[in-house]
This record gives structure tokens, sequence and C-alpha cells, in this order.
């Protein structure tokens, strides 16, 4: 007889590739991304935001940083400028990411929202399936294993990828900007 069993629901979800998961395993990558989230940078001005932020790191520290997160495809060369007879490099990162916890009570007030969010997706998902259904389950034959996962979920991840990024193409477009940011 067991002295606790629980049904344990899935509650949160992490899509990513393997180089990306290695490239956030340093805090001070999540730091960098977030730095060049809002504006691009050289690695000069990256270390010198980072000491105003309390990471006193070396130049050729923050540049393998900065390499690592561009060997993982999430920091670009944004533009390079002539100076003092080298070439200099200024970054952006393509990638957002969230490190949020929900404050106490929000669950509760939220469930109504997850309640109509569940339904509008299910819509959406029936309909991507209705429409695209085939192009889905053609690239998730192509797909390779997840080298953590004994069980696999091809589709699953797809439809979030493709939910993901409409996501990321609304807040590119300002579509949703004023309706995410509550106006500001």
């Amino acid at each position: 007889m067991a002295l606790f069993e629980s049904d344990v629901p899935i509650r949160e979800v992490v899509t990513t590739d393997p180089e990306k998961a290695k490239a956030l395993e340093n805090d001070l990558r999540a730091k960098v991304l977030d730095m060049l989230a809002e504006e691009e940078m050289t690695i000069e001005a990256i270390q010198q935001e980072l000491g105003r932020r309390g990471e006193t790191k070396a130049e050729t520290t923050v540049r393998h940083h900065v390499n690592v997160l561009k060997e993982a495809d999430m920091v670009e060369i944004s533009r390079l400028e002539e100076a003092g007879g080298g070439t200099r490099k200024y970054y952006r990162s393509n990638t957002r990411v969230f490190s949020y916890n929900l404050p106490e009570g929000a669950e509760e007030t939220l469930a109504p929202v997850q309640e109509t969010a569940t339904e509008g997706l299910s819509a959406l998902v029936e309909s991507l399936y209705e429409h695209h259904g085939d192009d889905i389950r053609s690239v998730a034959r192509t797909m390779k294993p997840c080298e953590y996962c004994e069980t696999q979920h091809y589709e699953e991840f797809i439809v979030r990828e493709l939910l993901e990024r409409a996501l990321i193409d609304l807040c590119e477009t300002g579509d949703s900007d004023e309706r995410l940011t509550g106006g500001a």
C-alpha cells in the first residue's frame, strides 16, 4: 500500500532544442539575451551593462558567452562598423526568455481566462488539423527523436511551435502590442 499517491497533471512544457537548452544553462547568458532583446550592443557595451547589473566579467568571458548564444542561433550580428582599423560588431538577440512566476492567487483569478483560452485553442487546433493535418503529420514523421525522451510527442511539439511562432508574429508586427502591454 502506498503512503502517498497523487495524480500529477502536466503543468509546464518546455520546448527548445538541445543547443538552446545548453546555451541557457548559464544565468549570465539569460541576462545577455535580455539586454540584447532591448538594443544592439557591442561586447564592450555588454560587459559594461553586466557590470552595472552586478556581474563583473572579463571581456573574453563576455565574448565567450555571446559566442555560445550565437552558436545556438539565439544571437545574431546586427551591424558591422569600421572602427580604428578594425571592425566593431553589434549583437542583437532574436530570442526572448521569460523567467517569471505568477503571483500568489493569480491562478484562481485567471481560471476563467484559462477556460476561454482552452476553448479557443481547441477550436484553433481542430482547424489546423482540418486544413493542415497532412502537413503536420508529414513533418512529424521526419523528426528525429528527443535525446531525453523515450516517448515522442512530435505532433504536439509542432503544434506548440506553430502557436508560439504565431504569438511571436503578433508581437513583432505590433498587432497585439496594445493588448499585451495594457495600452502603455
